[in-house]
């Protein structure tokens, strides 16, 4: 009577018809009562978690017992309620165990999705002539996937401060650890999307073309970076843009610039400086008749550059100490850095090099030594709907 209106139903009259019921449907929360003819609640409760380890159990008793509580606790019960007990109680009490059981399932199917991405990378055979620079690639995915494997390492350290040694999550830790584990699992996706993309590289099949709105871009960028240690006593400023503007580009592709651009910044200096990430709606195509390579500035496909009439602009500045003219000249080389041994790959730049080009745009950098640097990105794009 309470839930007919809100789930699908299964109602069984004992404790084998309900494990009948588990092994041949699908069940994300049962209900169960301690004492029952034949098999008691607890037993049941065992049993069905050895049929679907996932399954949400809510135990009720009019006999509660602390060696009853600890058993259902022990086999794996969410919740334990009284009897009597109110609607609302009752109500809570299975809407959060539906809860768990989406996070559950969110959670075993990215499990799943990793685990085709293994057997797929696997199984790949690739050709003699990439199999040349297997080494050129191999280290571009492991620095690209260090990005958000850092971001994840960063929720997880949250979730642990907030958890502890907690033995029930509820209230506010419960929405910390739900709002972290679903940031966790969309930087799971962004690691998949990641290595299709260049398995899609190495099989020689052209990108998909997509597109993405800036803006959102631009807060997912801001909400990665808060857990990244790289931002600590730094001045991190990331502005929306007025106008939200639609780019034609893979959005983790654009996330990956950015975010190596960002945190180049961020590293310029051990010393605390500021970097900025803003931009601009262009309606008019870039002079690019004075953008040449020079002391102070490269500039990274100029000649392809499709330079239209309706262009993003977007600058990631820093405060630091800027790039000497010697620096300048192979910033863009694959494995060149600056950073100290086992501190850079100096691969990030190559890889917005390479996604910069194959999305048709510019970059345009720019840097004088005691002034600080400024990278400007120029990509096609038009104004949101």
């Amino acid at each position: 009577m309470i839930f007919k209106d809100d789930y699908r139903l299964l109602v069984a009259h004992d404790a084998e018809s309900a494990l009948r019921m588990a092994e041949e449907e699908m069940i994300d929360a049962a209900i169960l009562d301690i004492r029952m003819e034949g098999m008691n609640g607890v037993e049941l409760l065992s049993r069905l978690k050895k049929i679907d380890p996932g399954i949400e159990v809510v135990m009720l008793t009019a006999y509660e017992t602390i060696d009853t509580i600890r058993q259902a606790l022990r086999f794996g019960a969410c919740d334990y309620l009284n009897k009597p007990f109110d609607i609302g109680q009752i109500r809570a009490a299975v809407a959060n165990a539906m809860e768990r059981r989406a996070l559950h399932l969110a959670i075993r199917s990215n499990n799943h999705r990793l685990g085709e991405l293994q057997e797929e990378l696997q199984n790949q055979k690739l050709q003699e002539e990439i199999i040349r620079t297997r080494g050129d690639i191999y280290a571009s995915v492991i620095h690209d996937i260090n990005g958000p494997l850092t971001i994840i390492s960063g929720f997880i350290q949250i979730i642990n401060r907030r958890i502890g040694d907690t033995q029930q999550v509820e209230g506010e830790s419960l929405d910390l650890v739900k709002d972290r584990l679903t940031r966790i699992t969309r930087q799971v996706t962004n690691c998949i999307d990641i290595s299709r993309r260049y398995l899609s590289f190495l099989r020689q099949e052209p990108g998909e073309r997509s597109q993405v709105g800036i803006n959102q871009i631009l807060s997912d960028l801001s909400e990665l970076l808060k857990v990244h240690p790289s931002v600590k006593n730094n001045r991190l400023s990331i502005q929306e843009l007025p106008e939200d503007l639609t780019v034609e580009i893979n959005g983790t592709d654009l996330i990956q610039i950015l975010l190596n651009l960002t945190i180049n910044a961020l590293q310029a200096t051990g010393e605390p400086h500021e970097v900025e990430i803003d931009g601009a709606f262009l309606r008019e195509p870039v002079d690019i008749a004075p953008l040449n390579d020079g002391p102070n500035d490269r500039v990274i496909n100029r000649d392809e550059f499709r330079n239209c009439n309706h262009l993003l602009e977007l600058s990631v500045r820093d405060s630091g100490p800027g790039i000497p003219e010697e620096t300048m000249a192979r910033l863009f080389v694959p494995y060149f850095t600056t950073k100290a041994e086992g501190q850079g790959t100096g691969l990030g730049l190559t890889i917005v090099k390479r996604l910069i080009v194959e999305a048709g745009g510019m970059v345009h950098l720019r840097s004088e030594v005691g002034s600080g640097t400024r990278f400007t990105i120029y990509l096609p794009a038009w104004l949101r709907q």
